[in-house]
């Protein structure tokens, strides 16, 4: 059910904010401090004094929502459609009757504020590259725009503003992971996989040469199946996990026609939550993506 009610009025916006933040009781966010009383309002929004240091804040002090001249309600629109329905920046804007760069930015510092997923395997699990594209949207460019035509076959490079973004796929705690990286190599591989609960960690793979040191490895245990050869799966052993996320992903940047690539990390981030909130009542799913960015 869409949370109209929290975008109807500021006040309630603010409960709401409220709600969230202080859940587990008031903290200075300078000091750190419990020692918190109530201290008047600031508009619609609680004041607070801090008996520790004696500085006052208010719900909004040291979030993503501070200083902004945007209204709360506006904020909690931008990020609801964003999130659920994967609604373009150029959308929002016409919603709200808003400039573009505003809303961009606004939506960017959300994004930025999302915490890197922290990967724990539990296995087996599948691994597997894709390649986006993601350039120098935003910016001026040294040299003039490459024609579609002109794409180069092959596997793309961060340079060649086609990096890699690897998905993986643990079976064991059916966790999903969408994680860019400036190059597929096993270093970058050896990264992904390190925190693992299992003593050999079964991974499920394709043919990519990149993934064929695990097998070397006593720490791995590496299964794959070569797509070259016209093999896509072998009992357990396939990709296809890996493959059907990597296609909502593509799904999640296309509506904002090629992420700059220096700002694919939070988007990604961003398609990680919208995967959390995906079948969440609206309200909750609200409160969750607020709870994600303080």
């Amino acid at each position: 059910m869409f949370p109209i009610s929290r975008f109807v009025s500021e006040s309630a916006a603010a409960d709401l904010l409220q709600q969230v933040r202080w859940r587990d009781g008031v903290e200075c966010p300078r000091c750190r401090s419990d020692l918190a009383v109530r201290n008047g309002s600031y508009r619609e929004y609680q004041r607070y004094l801090c008996k520790n240091c004696g500085r006052t804040f208010n719900d909004k002090t040291g979030t993503i929502f501070a200083h902004s001249k945007l209204s709360l309600k506006e904020w909690y629109f931008t990020i609801y459609v964003f999130l659920r329905f994967n609604t373009s920046i150029r959308q929002i804007e016409a919603e709200l009757d808003l400039s573009y760069r505003t809303v961009r930015r606004r939506v960017e510092r959300f994004a930025s504020a999302l915490d890197a997923p922290s990967i724990t395997l539990s296995g087996p699990v599948e691994i597997d590259e894709v390649y986006v594209s993601a350039g120098l949207k935003g910016r001026e460019r040294d040299q003039e725009s490459r024609s579609r035509g002109l794409s180069t076959r092959g596997r793309g490079s961060y340079d060649g503003d086609k990096p890699p973004v690897f998905t993986l796929v643990d079976r064991g705690s059916d966790d999903r992971y969408v994680v860019p990286a400036k190059s597929a190599d096993e270093s970058t591989i050896r990264l992904l996989l390190a925190d693992h609960d299992e003593e050999s960690l079964t991974v499920y793979t394709d043919g990519f040469r990149a993934y064929e040191p695990l097998e070397e490895d006593d720490a791995f245990s590496r299964e794959y199946v070569v797509h070259g050869d016209g093999e896509y799966a072998d009992g357990e052993v396939h990709v296809n996990g890996c493959e059907s996320h990597a296609s909502l992903t593509r799904r999640w940047l296309s509506p904002h026609r090629g992420v700059s690539k220096d700002k694919l990390t939070p988007y990604l981030r961003a398609f990680q939550l919208r995967c959390e909130l995906y079948r969440k009542p609206g309200d909750e799913a609200l409160k969750h993506a607020l709870d994600a960015a303080l």
